[in-house]
């Protein structure tokens, strides 16, 4: 018999005890945990990372800050729609919008400078020292690293770290065997991104907190938590199979902001046309029968390429609309802990319809040469400062983050510090940073360079 998740306490619970209580603080733990993430220092430098188009290009479209809003509102729009359409499941599982909201507002913050060409830098300068993964650095900074505590980072509720563990298992057992026999370049210049792409997972350092996290399941629980299955890369990467019922939301939320709020920005910058979108799409989403899409699709079109931008904000706020009320709560009768359970899900129709939406952005806008460039250039920006800074920490590394290395040689994770150093940076910071070391006549004593 599953036991009802309000009923107990372990979820609420922080691996640091709550010494200090606050007079009149009434919030909730989840509501504490979104404040602890809200006032990060991460958090705050989501606004100078990219998310599809680079910081600096324009100040219309999305940053990593502003999309983990968006995903954050999409969250709780769709806890709202499940707390009404089920209300006896939700009422069990102890749904919260407040951590809902708090994990989409966090679920970013482990991705490094220059998007996925950052991933890639730091995963081949890595690849000798347990990899890289920018959702692997987001368990790290929120529970080790962002100095809300001296070494528990943001001392997050067991649920809230729970939740945004998308893939649970280390990136050691994901590891495909075509990874491992690859040969590395003698030159970071010729490295090619798709021979390094990450499995995503957590790092092995970790692990004894992933212990921690997971103790109230049962044995039979946490290893069909963590079960791999065979992935579709050409490396030979595994990939995990479950996630809680808080992080199938938070992906959710994601995918939608993902593929609706980036299409936006790339019709209003100019990228796509109206004859290319639906090139792609028209047969595709008519062969779905989504019912409110299929049928509309020309409208939808015409509106989401309207000149007046009123008319592009209701399409996409349509769209979004479309989305939300589609999701539905699905046990998976799998597990003990409802937790685990419970999967928030799109029906099938709905989520290859926008699949579809995230293909079109990837295949039209990220894929295009000059993005590419962009991708690259951070990409040689990335390894290039990890290269120097893994020459001679103890002269190039600032003090803090010196004194953190020479912590962690006694562990062998000496790279792993260069790794936090560097994934922490704005794609503004790292720019600066690289003229400064590399380009003659730049930078100074009086430039203030410290994280």
């Amino acid at each position: 018999m599953q036991q009802d998740v309000s009923a107990s306490s372990v979820w609420s619970e922080r691996r640091l005890p709550r010494v200090e209580n606050r007079d009149g603080d009434h919030r909730s733990p989840y509501q504490r945990d979104k404040a602890r993430i809200l006032h990060s220092a991460a958090f705050r430098r989501l606004q100078a990372k990219t998310q599809v188009l680079g910081v600096g290009l324009s100040d219309f479209y999305r940053t990593r800050l502003t999309h983990s809003l968006e995903a954050a509102q999409i969250g709780v729009g769709i806890c709202a729609q499940l707390s009404v359409k089920y209300p006896q499941e939700t009422s069990h599982l102890a749904l919260d919008s407040n951590l809902v909201e708090a994990l989409c507002l966090a679920h970013d913050i482990g991705h490094p400078p220059f998007g996925h060409g950052g991933e890639i830098a730091l995963n081949y300068m890595m690849s000798d020292a347990g990899g890289f993964e920018g959702n692997g650095q987001t368990f790290r900074i929120v529970t080790k690293l962002e100095p809300y505590t001296k070494e528990h980072g943001m001392n997050l509720s067991r649920r809230a770290i729970l939740g945004l563990v998308k893939y649970p298992n280390f990136i050691s057992r994901l590891r495909g065997t075509n990874s491992e026999t690859a040969t590395k370049p003698d030159k970071l210049r010729v490295v090619k991104a798709h021979d390094w792409l990450p499995p995503k997972g957590l790092f092995d350092c970790d692990a004894s907190i992933f212990d921690w996290l997971t103790a109230p399941f049962s044995t039979a629980d946490k290893d069909l938590y963590m079960a791999l299955k065979p992935g579709k890369s050409s490396l030979g990467h595994s990939k995990t199979q479950h996630k809680s019922v808080d992080c199938s939301i938070m992906e959710l939320a994601d995918d939608i902001a993902y593929g609706v709020h980036d299409l936006e920005d790339a019709i209003v910058m100019g990228m796509i046309n109206q004859a290319e979108f639906d090139d792609f799409m028209q047969a595709r989403i008519s062969d779905l029968q989504v019912e409110g899409l299929s049928n509309n699709f020309s409208q939808l079109s015409q509106r989401l390429f309207n000149q007046e931008h009123y008319e592009r904000k209701n399409a996409i706020g349509a769209l979004v609309n479309l989305f939300i009320t589609a999701i539905e709560l699905v046990p998976l009768n799998k597990f003990e802990s409802p937790l685990l359970d419970f999967q928030a899900q799109m029906p099938e129709q709905y989520g290859q319809a926008l699949d579809l939406f995230k293909q079109f952005v990837y295949l039209k806008v990220i894929q295009k040469p000059e993005i590419q460039l962009l991708e690259y250039k951070g990409q040689q920006t990335v390894m290039e400062l990890f290269e120097a800074f893994a020459s001679d920490p103890e002269r190039l590394l600032p003090l803090n983050t010196r004194m953190r290395w020479q912590n962690a040689l006694e562990q062998n994770l000496g790279m792993r510090v260069i790794a936090d150093y560097i994934s922490g940076m704005t794609d503004e910071f790292a720019s600066r940073l690289y003229s400064n070391m590399f380009v003659p006549k730049r930078g100074g004593t009086h430039d203030t360079l410290s994280l």
